[in-house]
């Protein structure tokens, strides 16, 4: 009895065994999803799958292309970082890889397209009503689009006894895809995009089969009689993630930050301004340091500069080096949080990352300054700012002295805590003013040194 329990107890290990590395044995298709416009969204997706793909040891991997375009940003890192991938990259077209997913599509080992998709017309366009961009940009296109079709080199031919090497993806054809101006005989004149049909494609080197479904592609193209797929399957996070790297949001979260930090040091201990600048940090910060390109010490330099700005504003007089410092660490935080890096190792960096990095730096900077601007002018208006004005006219407070200059001198009471902004009182009347030392409790007399950009400054009256 015992020696059948034992049998039975082996077979079945055996039989498990055998189960587990047919499956193992069998090669792994891991299909990755590009159904919708190139952006952040994609871009994440891309990186996760590809990760993803590594992790489960995947034969290769297919993109199941169908997108009319995008940015061209997240679609030059995307065919970066096809190119470098360790695993064979394909792309199925199922209907139109038009602009960036042309990009995306040449920078695939093999691209298999359905009879009735297309593949081209790679002209860069204005994302604010369409119309073609300037020649700059359409050069900058050209030769990433030559340069993604020469990524793939040369291949040999032999022709009545001569040994020939021709490109395998002619670079001219991906330039014919973003200049009307280069001239593809039989396919398009100097008046027209290159748009490809899957028949044309295959003539031209540019699809290596057409096929109408994944499976036809396993067994008919890449010979696997036999094959598992598994499929990336964005999450919620995912795509808030996605959502939250987008280039323009993320120049808002900067705007945001600034503008918070800006009116919380003026209006201290509201909180509110507060508490928008560190949601929009954690925002800001978040997705970039869980994919990789924020470091821990990119966080750090962030918070440094800011301890140096309000230690700048609180404790040293004037504007020095200490403020500077503080406000160079921060831009440097945001800006390098942007571009990837490991341990200061930047040599992977290229000039157009840095680029795109300062570029939503400096625009969140410049939203965040026009936002300064524009509300400072609406605080204490009938509106929804009157709240949060420094002053109430109807409290008895005026934020511009009448005669200002004639106060320099006087001496006075600090009506609030100054941080180092607040209000003074000067004999029945209320002024905004700012400490020039250091913190002034409520109660303490102030004497007034200077009157500047319509505010007073003060430091604490010293008794003999």
């Amino acid at each position: 009895m015992m020696k059948t329990i034992k049998q039975i107890f082996i077979l079945s290990l055996l039989l498990i065994f055998t189960n587990l590395y047919g499956q193992q044995s069998k090669p792994l298709i891991y299909k990755i999803n590009i159904q919708e416009n190139i952006g952040s969204n994609t871009w994440v997706y891309l990186q996760n799958g590809l990760h993803q793909a590594k992790n489960r040891n995947a034969t290769c991997i297919l993109l199941h292309m169908n997108t009319y375009g995008g940015s061209v940003v997240e679609a030059d890192s995307m065919r970066t970082a096809i190119l470098n991938c360790q695993l064979p990259v394909y792309v199925f077209i199922d209907n139109n890889a038009a602009s960036a997913g042309a990009l995306i599509s040449i920078a695939c080992d093999s691209i298999f397209m359905r009879q009735s998709a297309s593949i081209g017309a790679a002209t860069v366009v204005s994302g604010q009503d369409g119309s073609k961009a300037p020649d700059k940009y359409q050069s900058y296109m050209r030769g990433m689009m030559r340069a993604t079709a020469e990524s793939h080199g040369k291949e040999r031919l032999v022709q009545e006894g001569d040994t020939l090497e021709k490109w395998r993806r002619d670079p001219k054809v991906a330039e014919a895809m973003v200049d009307e101006r280069i001239v593809i005989p039989g396919f398009a004149d100097s008046t027209q995009i290159l748009t490809l049909t899957a028949s044309q494609a295959i003539e031209l080197g540019y699809c290596d089969g057409i096929a109408e479904n994944i499976n036809q592609i396993a067994v008919q193209y890449l010979g696997y009689s036999d094959y598992n797929i598994e499929t990336y399957n964005p999450t919620l996070y995912d795509k808030i993630k996605g959502v939250l790297m987008n280039g323009v949001l993320q120049a808002i979260l900067i705007m945001l930050i600034i503008g918070g930090i800006y009116f919380e040091l003026q209006t201290p201990g509201i909180g509110f301004p507060t508490a928008i600048a560190l949601t929009a940090a954690i925002l800001y910060f978040t997705p970039l340091y869980l994919t990789g390109y924020a470091q821990n010490w990119e966080v750090l330099l962030f918070v440094l500069g800011l301890i140096l700005i309000v230690f700048e504003l609180f404790v040293i007089p004037g504007f020095g080096v200490t403020g500077i410092a503080g406000i160079i660490l921060v831009f440097a935080a945001l800006i390098l949080a942007l571009v990837g890096n490991i341990r200061f190792d930047f040599s992977a960096l290229s000039l157009r990352q840095l680029f795109r990095a300062m570029m939503i730096v400096t625009a969140g900077v410049g939203m965040g300054l026009a936002m300064i601007v524009y509300l400072s002018s609406r605080i204490g208006k009938p509106g929804i700012f009157r709240r949060v004005a420094l002053v109430s006219d109807q409290e008895g407070f005026v934020s511009v002295p009448l005669e200002p200059l004639t106060l320099v001198g006087q001496s006075g009471v600090a009506s609030t805590v100054l941080r180092p902004s607040g209000k003074v009182q000067i004999g029945d009347q209320f002024y905004d003013a700012v400490s020039l030392k250091g913190f002034i409790e409520k109660g303490e007399e102030v004497i007034v040194k200077r009157y500047e950009n319509f505010q007073l400054y003060v430091t604490k009256r010293e008794h003999s």
